[in-house]
C-alpha cells in the first residue's frame, strides 16, 4: 500500500488507537428509527437480484418460443447482459449525484426508473409482432431498467452502510449484509420459484404469457419500498461529511484512494464475472444436462435448489463478518479461496457430473460452489467498498467499484457463451472450461484481498477523520464540509492531528 494512504489509515492492522471523535451512533434515535433507514436503503437490491436472475428462465422461455431468432445469434447474450450495461451507467451517474446532491433523492429517482421500465419490459411488444422487434424492444427496456438498478448501489447501499453506523456496535456488518447481498440472493431464490410456479400454471403452451408475468412481478419490490424512501432522511454521516457544498479536491482524492479503489474494483470484477454469468446460464445448463425431452418446469425446479444454496452461504457470511476474530476481510479471503478449490474439483469431476443420472450430484457440488462465493465476496465486497472510503466521496468510490463488478458480469456472460461455443461438439469441455476460468480468477481475488485494510465496527467514523486530517495536511479548507448543523468532532481537527500523530505509524 502506498505510504500516503497507510500513514493516514485509521483501520490499519498495526494496532493504533482510534482518535477521539463523536460517533454517528451517538444520536437520540430509538432502535426502529436507526434500523428502518438501513432497510429502506438496502432492500432495493432485491430488485437487482430478481430482475437480473429472472432473465435466465425468461431467456429459456424465449428460446423455446422463438428458436429461429435465437439460433446462431447473440439474442440470448444481449437480452441477458444489456441490463449490466445500463447498470454501469446508472452506478456512475448516481454515484456522482448521491455525493454532490443527495442520497435520498438519488435513491428515489432510481426507484422510479426501475418501476417504469420494469413495467414497460414486462409488456414489450415488437414492431408488427415480429420476434426480432420484440427482442429489440426488450433489450432497450432492460438497458434503461439497468440504469435504475445502478442507482441502488451508490445511493442505496452507501446510504445503508452509513445508516448502520448508527446501530449497536458488533452488529453493523451483519445488518448491512442482511439488507444488501442477502436481499439479492433471496431474490435469486424467489425468482427461481416464481418462474417454476408460473410455467406450471400456464403450461408450456402459453410461455408468451409466462415470461411476461415473470418480468411483471419484478415491479412489486420497488413499489413496496417507495413510501419508505419518500420518508427517508439523509444519513448522519452524510450530513456532517458531505462535500456537496464545497469543491471536491479530486487530485487529493485520487492520491489518497487510487490504490485501494483499484484492488476493490478488481475483486468485484472477478466476483461478478463468475456469480452473474453462472446465475444467468444455470437454467440453460440444467436444460442441457436433463436433455431435450425433459419438460421446462423440471429444469426450473432444479434451478430452485441451485439458488437455494445462495442462502446458507450469504446468511453465514453475514454473521461471521461481525465476529471479532474474523471481520469482512478474512471472511472474503476464506470464501473466495474455498470457492476456487471447489471449482477445480468440479471441473475435474465434470465428465461424471455431466451425466443426466448424476444431476443431483451436479446440483449439490455446484450449489456449494455458489454458496462459498456468497459467503466470501458476495457478502463482503460491497461492505469493503462502502467502508474503505470517506463519506464525502463514498458514492462515487462505491459506484466505480460496483461498475467494475457489473462490467465483469457483462464480460462474464459473453465469455461463458464464447467458451461454450468454442468447445464445439465437446460437451465435457463446454461444461468444464468455465469452471477452470472461474476458479483461477477466484485464487487471484484471494491474493488481492490481502492487500486491503482491516474493516472494523467504527471504520466509517475513523475513515472520515483520516480523510479530514489528510485534506488539512495538504492545505484544503475543511470548514465547508457537511450540510451544516451537525456536530463533527468533540475536538478540532488540529487537536486530532496532535493527538493522532503516531496513528498508523
Amino acid at each position: 500500500m502506498s505510504k500516503d494512504i497507510e500513514s493516514h489509515n485509521p483501520t490499519s492492522e498495526l494496532g493504533a488507537s482510534p482518535p477521539r471523535r463523536a460517533s454517528i451512533s451517538q444520536t437520540d434515535k430509538g432502535r426502529w428509527e436507526r434500523l428502518w433507514p438501513v432497510i429502506a436503503c438496502g432492500a432495493g437490491l432485491f430488485s437487482d437480484g430478481y430482475l437480473n436472475n429472472i432473465i435466465g428462465p425468461v431467456n429459456t422461455m424465449l428460446k423455446t418460443i422463438y428458436p429461429d431468432s435465437y439460433k446462431n445469434s447473440s439474442a440470448q447474450a444481449n437480452v441477458s447482459s444489456i441490463t449490466f450495461a445500463g447498470t454501469v451507467l446508472g452506478m456512475l451517474f448516481f454515484g456522482y449525484t448521491s455525493d454532490h446532491f443527495s442520497r435520498k433523492w438519488s435513491l428515489l429517482a432510481s426507484t422510479i426508473i426501475i418501476i417504469l421500465f420494469a413495467t414497460l419490459g414486462s409488456g414489450a411488444y415488437g414492431a408488427g409482432g415480429s420476434p426480432r422487434g420484440l427482442l429489440a424492444a426488450l433489450v432497450a427496456y432492460r438497458f434503461f431498467l439497468g440504469v435504475g438498478i445502478g442507482g441502488e448501489y451508490p445511493a442505496g447501499s452507501v446510504g445503508c452502510a452509513e445508516s448502520t453506523g448508527e446501530l449497536k456496535e458488533g452488529t453493523r456488518n451483519k445488518w448491512f449484509i442482511l439488507f444488501t447481498n442477502v436481499q439479492i440472493d433471496l431474490a435469486f431464490l424467489i425468482s427461481a420459484i416464481v418462474a417454476t410456479i408460473v410455467v406450471v400454471i400456464t403450461g408450456e403452451n402459453h410461455l408468451r404469457v409466462a415470461w411476461r408475468v415473470c418480468l411483471g412481478i419484478g415491479i412489486l419490490p420497488p413499489l413496496s419500498l417507495l413510501y419508505l424512501r419518500i420518508k427517508l432522511q439523509e444519513p448522519e454521516a452524510f450530513k456532517r461529511e458531505s462535500l456537496a457544498h464545497t469543491k471536491t479536491p479530486w487530485l487529493l482524492v485520487i492520491k489518497f484512494y487510487w490504490y485501494r479503489l483499484t484492488i476493490v474494483s478488481i475483486i468485484w470484477f472477478i466476483y461478478d464475472f463468475s456469480a452473474y454469468s453462472f446465475g444467468i446460464y444455470s437454467t440453460s445448463i440444467l436444460a442441457n444436462l436433463l436433455g431435450p425431452s425433459a419438460p421446462l418446469w423440471k429444469s426450473l425446479a432444479w434451478n430452485i435448489l441451485i439458488n437455494f444454496f445462495y442462502m446458507p452461504g450469504c446468511l453465514a457470511g453475514a454473521f461471521v463478518a461481525d465476529l471479532p476474530s474474523m471481520g469482512p476481510k478474512k471472511t472474503l479471503f476464506i470464501g473466495v479461496a474455498l470457492q476456487g478449490i471447489i471449482g477445480f474439483i468440479m471441473a475435474g469431476c465434470y465428465p461424471w457430473l455431466n451425466k443426466p443420472e448424476n444431476v443431483a450430484g451436479f446440483v449439490v457440488v455446484y450449489g456449494v460452489f455458489l454458496a462459498l462465493g456468497e459467503f466470501g465476496p458476495g457478502d463482503n465486497i460491497g461492505l469493503l467498498a462502502s467502508k474503505t472510503s470517506a463519506t464525502g466521496i463514498r458514492g462515487q468510490y462505491y459506484g466505480i467499484a460496483a461498475a467494475m463488478g457489473k462490467i465483469g458480469a457483462f464480460a462474464g456472460s459473453y465469455a461463458l457463451d464464447t467458451i461454450q461455443k468454442n468447445a464445439g461438439d465437446d460437451e465435457i469441455a463446454a461444461g468444464r472450461n468455465p469452471f477452470f476460468v472461474a476458479s483461477s480468477l477466484a485464487f487471484l481475488a484471494a491474493g488481492l484481498v490481502l492487500l486491503l485494510p482491516h474493516v472494523g465496527q467504527d471504520t466509517i467514523d475513523q475513515e472520515d477523520l483520516a480523510f479530514r486530517v489528510y485534506l488539512e495536511d495538504n492545505g484544503y479548507d475543511t470548514s465547508k464540509i457537511g450540510l451544516g448543523g451537525v456536530s463533527v468532532t468533540n475536538v478540532s481537527v488540529e487537536d486530532e492531528k496532535v493527538e493522532g500523530k503516531t496513528e498508523g505509524a
